[in-house]
């Protein structure tokens, strides 16, 4: 076997080389991006750069590695180039563990200054304050719908989306001893806990459901105290040194939360773009019927739909809208001038890149 496996060896290390030597040739190179950017003022990151990399290493991909592998790997290359002009810090939703932080690392790669923090509005606040130079929110599940307070913050902030990341959300329940022995609780996220009531109604149904802040707050919480289970990825109970009493818990197998990047930057066209918008109208017959009729006459395609109460005091309601296509397009342009002279509340949320 040694006969067979020293030549393909000797192979392996003289490519490895050439993609050490290539690295270092592509890592000089940005940084003198970085030096024309430093120059002008342009932004480090431009999501819409990297997703048009990161589509096309995939077009390209001539196998045998499968093209989301190939993407990962690109990704943590741009990553690591960008870290040479600036490490960008992101807000998420803490601690670390959460499939918020999951979902920084698949936007941004791992060269990055991680910002957790206590709640969604803390990663809004430090977004808009410029401590966090971009933040990662849940926007929405496959099972359980909109995050709510996701959508609500967006109503008044200043910053705007400049990209999405959906991740596939796996959630195991883990204790401290690896073992429901003396469990009275169990903690997690609301949103967790409503992706896994099924379940939980089967196997416990007499123990206490704790609603906390975030599914890695619950690993921490479980970490402490041998009474308390936690629901979370097990990414937190690896880090909180937990052991998996059962994984895979969540009722919908191919469940999965929808994030957005936020931030103040506004991203160029990258060739697969989503547009979101939030919009009221007049309390009147047709209203809604009416004031989405430009999408249909310029040929712009409505992805999601989401309604939310104004809390205003009256029987009114924001809709928070995505379409296909970038601001920037004629036809979207004509599109939301239209919708915006009909509208009683009209605001862009941003154009970006489609996740990939």
């Amino acid at each position: 076997m040694t006969d067979k496996l020293t030549p393909l060896r000797v192979q392996i290390d003289s490519i490895d080389a050439q993609i050490l030597d290539l690295l270092s040739r592509r890592a000089r190179l940005a940084q003198e991006v970085g030096h024309v950017k430093a120059e002008t003022h342009a932004p480090v990151f431009r999501p819409e750069r990297e997703a048009q990399v990161l589509r096309g290493v995939a077009e390209r991909n001539p196998g045998p590695l499968p093209a989301r592998e190939v993407q990962t790997i690109f990704r943590e290359i741009m990553s690591a180039c960008r870290a040479l002009e600036k490490r960008v810090t992101v807000a998420f939703l803490g601690p670390s563990g959460t499939f918020s932080e999951q979902a920084v690392f698949q936007q941004f790669g791992s060269a990055v200054e991680c910002l957790p923090c206590v709640s969604i509005d803390e990663v809004f606040r430090a977004t808009e304050a410029g401590t966090a130079d971009f933040g990662v929110v849940p926007v929405e599940n496959s099972s359980e719908g909109a995050v709510n307070r996701t959508l609500d913050l967006m109503l008044a902030t200043t910053t705007i989306i400049s990209g999405e990341v959906a991740i596939a959300v796996h959630h195991s329940l883990m204790t401290r001893t690896g073992n429901m022995d003396g469990v009275t609780v169990v903690a997690a996220h609301s949103q967790a806990l409503a992706q896994c009531q099924v379940w939980l109604n089967q196997h416990y149904p007499q123990l206490e459901r704790r609603a906390v802040a975030s599914n890695a707050e619950a690993a921490v919480m479980a970490s402490n105290d041998a009474s308390v289970a936690a629901i979370a990825s097990e990414m937190a109970g690896e880090q909180y040194k937990l052991g998996v009493v059962q994984a895979h818990i969540q009722d919908d197998p191919h469940n999965r939360t929808r994030f957005a990047v936020i931030g103040h930057l506004q991203t160029n066209p990258s060739g697969s773009d989503q547009t979101s918008l939030v919009l009221a109208v007049p309390n009147k017959a047709g209203a809604v019927y009416n004031l989405l009729a430009p999408l249909a006459r310029h040929g712009v395609s409505m992805t999601r739909f989401e309604s939310r109460p104004a809390r205003i005091g009256t029987w009114e309601y924001y809709f928070y809208v995505d379409i296909e296509g970038h601001v920037h397009q004629a036809a979207v342009a004509s599109a939301l001038a239209e919708l915006k002279d009909n509208a009683a509340f009209f605001k862009v949320l941003g154009s970006y890149p489609l996740s990939l």
